[in-house]
């Protein structure tokens, strides 16, 4: 199977634009920044360790605020992680990056991964515009784009 066909099985053209939607939305009334990366298979011992690492080659280290949030997900292994900065993590702490992981398993676990995507981004957008609301002055330091990685 080809890389784009494993991958339209994960999230077709349409769930995509959804998805990049909901990251535009989620970034509107913050100076955060939302990424997803998708890849078949987890290149690291955990998810964690590669949602950390898939964040410093985005550049994600570098927001001023340090207030990036990258949303990993490795679909042949079943793994999810969600890692944010320094700057939004002390405020939020590890029980909320849970939190927003076990609602996406919940979705899916049933198949749905547009909505468990969607809906853990606009969580994440909240918590970021709660601590890191949006200024007149803010610009989009990252893209909104989906990332993916290799077959």
């Amino acid at each position: 199977m080809s890389f784009e066909v494993f991958m339209a099985n994960f999230l077709s053209k349409e769930e995509e634009k959804t998805i990049i939607s909901a990251i535009k939305q989620a970034e509107m009334n913050t100076s955060g920044e939302v990424r997803v990366h998708i890849e078949p298979t987890c290149k690291a011992e955990d998810a964690i360790s590669r949602a950390k690492k898939v964040f410093a080659e985005l550049g994600m280290h570098e927001t001023d605020s340090k207030n990036g949030v990258i949303i990993y997900i490795a679909t042949k292994d079943h793994k999810i992680a969600i890692w944010g900065d320094e700057g939004i993590h002390n405020k939020v702490g590890q029980a909320f990056w849970e939190e927003e992981i076990n609602l996406m398993k919940k979705y899916f676990q049933a198949n749905d991964y547009e909505s468990g995507l969607r809906d853990a981004i606009l969580m994440v957008g909240q918590k970021l515009k709660e601590f890191f609301p949006y200024q007149k002055d803010d610009v989009n330091e990252l893209s909104d784009d989906i990332s993916y990685g290799e077959k």
